[in-house]
């Protein structure tokens, strides 16, 4: 009898502590680059906690808007905030910024080109140079170089690209700004940037289905997306002159040779990285934490879920296309959460 009463306070006092956690709401919102493995993350983690997430997919640029405002618990991007917004961020909530990589991946030129098929090869020139309408018809010699094999159509190119403020955009844009001049000197990187030619689209899921719909279109997505949406991407010519494909294998590659001058604060770029192996537009995505919330509760929350999502939370991501953080980085991100709230 005793210890069926004890066996009672026992299945009372864990429903008591789902109930609590229940009761806690984390809202995010940012980036679309990682939301096929976050949506995945935070479904499993309310089951088996009972914390319950809101998470609007809007944008890096909306992820980091809302964090400066404070109208979120946590944002997320993929690319990292400036010096400048850190400043404000802190000016009006009072508190620091943490940056933590969540996972990493490849964002891809994804096509619609029905005579040219799948295999497509470009090299960061033709890239840019498509992307600034420079080069305007599938079977411009330049494209045809890298594919001496492929039928190329006589087919005017439509670009489109992000009209949201895009951490996609920014890992794409940086990579642009490395591999051209022109790039860099009219149009930049950023999250946003003054677009020379092109279809705007919002979010990854809207560049997808726009190229999915507009035969003849070139885009740049998520790697997730492009497998999603069953759409075509081109092997890229690295910076050591190997045309590789976006795997997690080459976004891993990409990453291997920044881990020694990973910077405290882990903001760092992977683009246009050296290796053999690497994927040239790699990058991390990161979540966007309070050093100290005025919520503790939440606060409490928000640090569970993170050590959560460094080690069960990697085991989900090669089947989602995504490539898990090395074991040096979560080292890193975990010295980071210990922070929080201290």
């Amino acid at each position: 009898m005793k210890y069926f009463k004890m066996m009672l306070l026992g299945i009372a006092a864990s429903a008591a502590v789902v109930a609590a956690q229940a009761q806690v709401r984390l809202n995010g919102a940012g980036a679309t680059f990682p939301y096929v493995i976050y949506s995945k993350w935070f479904d499993l983690y309310s089951k088996q906690t009972g914390v319950q997430f809101n998470y609007q997919s809007i944008g890096s640029g909306g992820g980091i808007k809302q964090t400066i405002e404070g109208t979120v618990d946590f944002g997320a991007t993929d690319g990292p905030m400036s010096n400048d917004q850190l400043k404000e961020v802190k000016a009006k909530q009072g508190t620091e910024v943490l940056h933590i990589p969540t996972v990493m991946g490849a964002v891809v030129a994804t096509y619609n080109l029905v005579e040219t098929g799948t295999d497509l090869r470009l090299t960061p020139d033709v890239v840019a140079e498509i992307f600034l309408g420079q080069i305007t018809k599938w079977n411009d010699a330049k494209i045809a170089a890298a594919n001496p094999t492929k039928h190329l159509p006589n087919k005017t190119i439509i670009v489109v690209h992000r009209s949201d403020g895009s951490g996609t955009t920014s890992i794409f844009t940086d990579y642009l700004s490395k591999v051209s001049r022109t790039w860099e000197a009219n149009v930049g990187r950023g999250t946003s940037v003054g677009w020379p030619v092109g279809l705007g689209g919002k979010g990854n899921e809207g560049v997808a289905g726009m190229v999915k719909q507009s035969e003849g279109s070139i885009g740049y997505v998520e790697l997730a997306y492009a497998v999603k949406n069953n759409l075509p991407f081109a092997a890229l010519k690295n910076k050591a002159g190997e045309f590789v494909g976006a795997s997690f294998e080459s976004v891993t590659a990409a990453a291997a040779g920044t881990i020694k001058s990973m910077p405290e604060d882990l903001r760092v770029s992977i683009t246009d990285a050296d290796g053999k192996y690497s994927y040239p537009i790699s990058g991390f995505t990161w979540l966007l934490v309070y050093k100290n919330m005025k919520d503790k509760s939440k606060e409490a929350e928000v640090v569970k879920f993170l050590g959560w999502a460094m080690h069960d939370g990697q085991s989900y991501a090669k089947d989602l296309y995504y490539a898990p953080l090395p074991k040096e980085v979560i080292k890193m991100c975990e010295k980071k959460i210990d922070s929080i709230g201290k």
